[in-house]
Order: C-alpha cells, then sequence, then structure tokens
C-alpha cells in the first residue's frame, strides 16, 4: 500500500531554518516525482518545489526559491525539503505528493509555523 508521511514540522522564529521530512513506502522511491505543496489557512493549496523521478532535477515556486532545496535519498525512500530564511507567510500545513498511474497520493501533513 503507498504511504507518504510528513515529519518535521515545528514552530520557529523568522530567518530560522527547518527540515521537512517525507517518508515513502509501496512504489519504488526512484522511478517517481516527488512534491511538497503547502496549505495556509484560508488560501488554496499551492506547489512549493518538486523533484523529478529519473535525473533528480528541481522546480521551485518564486516564493521559495533560493531559500528552500528540495532533495532525496532513494536508498531511503526518504524526500526532504530544506527551508531556510523562513517568513511568517511560509507558515502552512506542508504536505508531499506523488502521483502514480494517474491517481494523486498525499501525506497528512505537517503543520510549520514562522512567527517570533
Amino acid at each position: 500500500q503507498l504511504q507518504l508521511v510528513e515529519s518535521g514540522g515545528g514552530l520557529v522564529q523568522p530567518g530560522g531554518s527547518l527540515t521537512l521530512s517525507c517518508a515513502a513506502s509501496g512504489f519504488t522511491l526512484e522511478y517517481y516525482a516527488i512534491g511538497w505543496f503547502r496549505q495556509a489557512p484560508g488560501k488554496e493549496r499551492e506547489g512549493v518545489a518538486c523533484i523529478h523521478g529519473t535525473g533528480g532535477g528541481t522546480d521551485y515556486a518564486d516564493s521559495v526559491s533560493g531559500r528552500f532545496t528540495i532533495s532525496r535519498d532513494n536508498a531511503k525512500y526518504m524526500t526532504y525539503l530544506q527551508m531556510n530564511s523562513l517568513k511568517p507567510e511560509d507558515t502552512a500545513v506542508y504536505y508531499c505528493n506523488t502521483k502514480l498511474a494517474l491517481r494523486d497520493y498525499w501525506g497528512q501533513g505537517t503543520q510549520v509555523t514562522v512567527s517570533s
């Protein structure tokens, strides 16, 4: 059974850093893209970063480019989102996502709160 489980969220001061983790199971991670999304209260879910399967190329939303880094460890079935220079507007629930056979799979989310 395919499963994604996020961890690593928490409360951090503006300018601080956090690393989110996404543990994958039930499929061969290296062949599939993994995306990180976020949803703030009252807002739509938005894409933050994506790492592709074969080749491992990355894409970032303009709002996080230069501050966030997505990476993966296929042997450990893990994907990471390193977040630096965090801003209050980064506050949201963060989700990891993959798509297999035209179906989207989501984790349960992890809360990130940026506040002094």
